[in-house]
């Protein structure tokens, strides 16, 4: 195939068009090394090789050699052992639906745009079929873990700062009633899921007992940085609210909910 002469501006898109498919092959790469499930490794090494054949297309069109941003594929895949690969193929699936808009509107000068954005809507649906990520499975323990502590204890938290009015003792009183209530919580979860028939009754006591215990760790920890008692409290709300946040969008993007009706909805919960 020879190069076609297109426009600047399209030229500027085929290369970045270029470096994104090259990126994500990177991406494909690195995730389907990661995931145990054969199955599931199998097809994301497939889209991977489909995405570098894709960046072939377009490097024939540009003439031009393009490098991967390897920054995005580490970041990705350092993204993919903290939050799961379900998180990270989701916004992946989110890129593909841009860049499947970005295709259609080459189309008219690049016919093999055509083709390449039928692969990407594929790609979605083979995505979409594939995911069923342990740690998803138990969202719902890791919500009750989270809102119980971010309502109980920043409640305690709050009492407590203008009681005692030292942030040591504060901090300490908040920790043991923290530790208290994550023991309890994981218990009572783990009752809840056995007398409901859950063969996995202790993976969900686990993942509750987790979130909640991270939660106390983060609400506590203004205490303990700050020797005013008034800055801590103020501290300790905002890093509620920044917690329902992160654990808002992490749902929003992973179990394609909407972000800004929940986090309002737990905001409004917890404080």
């Amino acid at each position: 195939m020879q190069q076609k002469q297109v426009s600047r501006k399209t030229m500027l898109v085929l290369l970045a068009l270029q470096r994104g498919e090259l990126t994500e092959h990177l991406i494909y790469q690195n995730l389907a090394k990661r995931v145990k499930d054969e199955h599931n490794s199998e097809i994301l090494g497939r889209i991977g090789e489909e995405e570098l054949r894709h960046a072939k297309i377009w490097e024939k069109m540009t003439g031009k050699q393009v490098k991967p941003n390897k920054i995005k594929a580490w970041f990705y895949s350092i993204l993919a052992i903290l939050l799961g690969y379900t998180f990270v193929l989701k916004k992946m699936e989110r890129g593909e639906d841009k860049a499947s808009k970005g295709y259609s509107a080459l189309i008219a000068e690049v016919p093999q745009a055509k083709q390449i954005a039928e692969d990407e809507d594929r790609h979605e649906q083979e995505l979409l079929a594939m995911l069923d990520e342990e740690r998803l499975q138990y969202i719902g323990s890791m919500v009750l873990g989270l809102s119980d502590a971010l309502v109980e204890l920043s409640g305690t938290l709050a009492g407590l700062t203008f009681a005692l009015q030292n942030t040591r003792l504060i901090a300490l009183s908040g920790l043991i009633t923290g530790i208290s209530a994550t023991l309890s919580m994981a218990s009572s979860e783990y009752l809840s899921a056995k007398n409901s028939g859950d063969k996995n009754a202790a993976k969900s006591s686990m993942y509750t007992g987790i979130a909640y215990l991270f939660t106390v760790a983060f609400m506590v920890l203004p205490y303990l940085l700050l020797e005013s008692y008034v800055l801590a409290l103020v501290l300790m709300l905002v890093v509620v609210v920044v917690i329902i946040m992160l654990f808002t969008y992490y749902t929003s993007i992973a179990k394609d909910l909407p972000f800004g009706k929940r986090f309002l909805e737990m905001t409004l919960i917890s404080l």
